[in-house]
């Protein structure tokens, strides 16, 4: 099949909330015109020690490292994330979905949130980790509604397919795959394994629903991955995976993606279209 008569359609979409933490499954996510889902990284869990991000200004970026995350605190698979705009929520999904704590975003609903997140990762595998020197207290910070902590300066949406994962499935062996494990804003099925890196090698144009955009660069992974989404444990390597069995170059799966007019220096787009909606079941097409 021609790069240009590929067609696929959109089956899972998420947005993520609080940086570093489980996908908010969607029904729709809205497009922002500078390339960011609406509602995605709004808010993060930094560190005691680490700089607050409110000080920077545009399109910042805050690096993992600066705070709670599953790259390095795994048991946060654990969690389940719920995001209304208002009320921030988590439950364990490890007992029953239990609420461990759902309050607002005012002075004593952050601390709330902070308080109850600490408790609970000290009484468990990740605590020796966040008791290092100048970890605690946590901070909830971001105003819930500016995407603004995504893991580059520049924001994209990123996408994968469906058969990608598989791949790694098969080559993995032992341990089932779940596209949750690769925290893309978009899940597409119908296109050959491994096509989205292609589509960031030649910035490709595709169509998602009523929107277009222009692959930029392929997403490389981090230790995020090996953390089972259920389980929050390091039940498998996938970067090596990606890596000595797929025989990729480098533990990449998926693709960043911007609007066609949302580019910037570095990046390759067109000076039409918008950002837009996308929805579960929208044709993606190439070309």
């Amino acid at each position: 099949m021609s790069q240009d008569s590929q067609v696929s359609k959109v089956t899972a979409l998420y947005r993520y909330p609080v940086k570093g933490f489980t996908p908010q499954p969607c029904e729709s996510l809205t497009v922002q015109p500078d390339g960011r889902i609406a509602g995605d990284r709004v808010l993060a869990v930094r560190f005691a020690d680490s700089a607050t991000p409110e000080d920077k200004d545009g399109l910042d970026y805050w690096p993992k490292a600066k705070g709670l995350c599953l790259q390095d605190f795994p048991t946060l698979a654990r969690l389940r994330v719920d995001f209304d705009g208002r009320t921030l929520t988590f439950r364990d999904r490890t007992d029953n979905d239990a609420v461990l704590v759902s309050a607002g975003l005012d002075q004593a609903g952050r601390r709330e949130i902070c308080d109850a997140l600490a408790d609970w990762i000290l009484a468990g595998p990740d605590a020796k980790r966040l008791g290092r020197p100048g970890r605690l207290p946590l901070e909830l910070v971001g105003d819930g509604e500016s995407a603004r902590f995504q893991d580059r300066p520049r924001g994209f949406v990123s996408l994968h397919s469906e058969e990608s994962v598989r791949e790694v499935e098969q080559a993995n062996g032992a341990v089932p795959l779940d596209d949750r494990r690769f925290r893309s804003n978009i899940v597409i099925d119908g296109v050959p394994a491994r096509t989205e890196l292609d589509w960031a090698v030649d910035n490709t144009d595709l169509t998602v629903g009523a929107v277009r955009f222009t692959a930029q660069k392929t997403i490389v992974r981090c230790m995020a991955v090996a953390a089972n989404p259920d389980t929050g444990v390091r039940d498998t390597n996938l970067l090596k995976v990606l890596t000595a069995e797929v025989g990729l170059a480098e533990p990449a799966l998926g693709v960043l993606l911007l609007p066609t007019d949302a580019t910037g220096p570095g990046e390759v787009g067109s000076d039409s279209g918008t950002g837009g909606v996308l929805r579960i079941g929208d044709r993606v097409s190439v070309g």
